[in-house]
């Protein structure tokens, strides 16, 4: 089983949502827009706004893992308490 199709699977099966993957056009050469890219790239800067992503400093894999989630809800939950309109965030440590 190719990793994208078990990828799909997973997310369909654990997560209960469709997974699309999109793939670049055959013929294509040099740069394209991709459809909805900016979210995931979006995400991810406001994963590494937390020193402790920005590099690779851990070893075990679910300390990782757990990093990553734990800046995510750090991360919701001081877009859930700022009551205003959206302004660029100042970085934060999150050690």
């Amino acid at each position: 089983m190719q990793p994208a199709r078990a990828t799909a699977d997973w997310t369909h099966d654990t997560l209960r949502t469709t997974l699309e993957v999109v793939r670049k056009p055959a013929l294509q050469r040099g740069f394209n827009v991709i459809s909805r890219r900016w979210v995931v790239e979006r995400a991810l800067a406001w994963l590494t706004a937390c020193r402790r992503l920005a590099r690779d400093y851990e070893r075990d894999p679910a300390l990782s893992a757990a990093i990553i989630r734990w800046a995510a809800i750090a991360g919701i939950a001081r877009r859930l308490t700022r009551g205003g309109p959206a302004q660029r965030q100042a970085r934060y440590i999150c050690d």
